[in-house]
């Protein structure tokens, strides 16, 4: 049964939501507060955060930080009742797996829930599949084994979603896919806010392309969404020297 550590302030809330998650068979652990919600995370070692952004004293934001810099591969589900898209945008650029603003059913909740467990379940799995073999391109190497990229021999620091976008999108060079696909396959989402790929895509050109603003290797195709470009395989000139 995999554990969800619910961090809320307003305990009615909690209550419904540990109720829904138990139904659908998940085990819940709760936390008031930012402090609180910290030092759960490190003695239960969940399988997801739901996380409330407004909380007292340690911010739901700073609280995310704590807990990645503790287990950089914790699925994190954020929820807020912000209007402002900084405050979304903030926490998927830190490697949130999905949001969802309050007020929510929360039947939608659960099944956002179950299809994080899902893909990072998925993950896991592919991650130790003696098939995996590392997908390379040019100087960039993509380890599934060891879930771990390295471009011109240096490892990049990448959360677990971006990883799973950057290995999804070289194993199938070339291939143009829209943010809905990318959706489906990566997140394993059949709804939800596209935004969340193009904030995914815009970090991860940060860190394979030489100037993003440009991008060569993650490619935007107008129209449609996004393509890997192979990098060209340079051949040698067949013609001796001398001649």
């Amino acid at each position: 049964m995999p554990t969800v550590l619910v961090v809320d302030d307003d305990p009615v809330l909690r209550e419904v939501v540990v109720t829904y998650l138990e139904r659908a068979g998940i085990d819940a652990v709760e936390a008031g507060d930012g402090l609180e919600a910290v030092a759960r995370a490190r003695a239960t070692s969940p399988d997801l955060v739901l996380l409330d952004l407004t909380l007292p004293g340690l911010d739901g934001l700073e609280a995310f930080r704590r807990m990645r810099a503790h287990r950089g591969d914790l699925p994190v589900v954020m929820l807020t009742a912000r209007g402002e898209e900084s405050d979304r945008v903030l926490g998927l650029e830190l490697g949130a797996d999905d949001y969802v603003g309050k007020p929510f059913s929360a039947r939608e909740l659960v099944l956002r829930v179950q299809a994080v467990l899902r893909r990072t379940e998925a993950a896991a799995a592919a991650s130790g599949a003696p098939s995996d073999e590392p997908l390379v391109d040019g100087d960039l190497v993509v380890d599934r084994r060891r879930h771990e990229v390295r471009r011109a021999g240096q490892v990049l620091p990448l959360t677990a979603r971006e990883f799973d976008l950057l290995a999804h999108l070289v194993s199938l060079p070339g291939q143009a896919f829209s943010r809905a696909d990318l959706m489906r396959s990566v997140w394993g989402w059949e709804f939800g806010d596209e935004s969340t790929v193009t904030v995914h895509v815009r970090r991860l050109r940060e860190k394979v392309e030489d100037d993003p603003s440009a991008p060569r290797r993650l490619c935007t195709v107008w129209g449609v969404g996004y393509r890997w470009e192979p990098t060209p395989v340079a051949i040698p000139d067949p013609t001796p020297e001398g001649t």
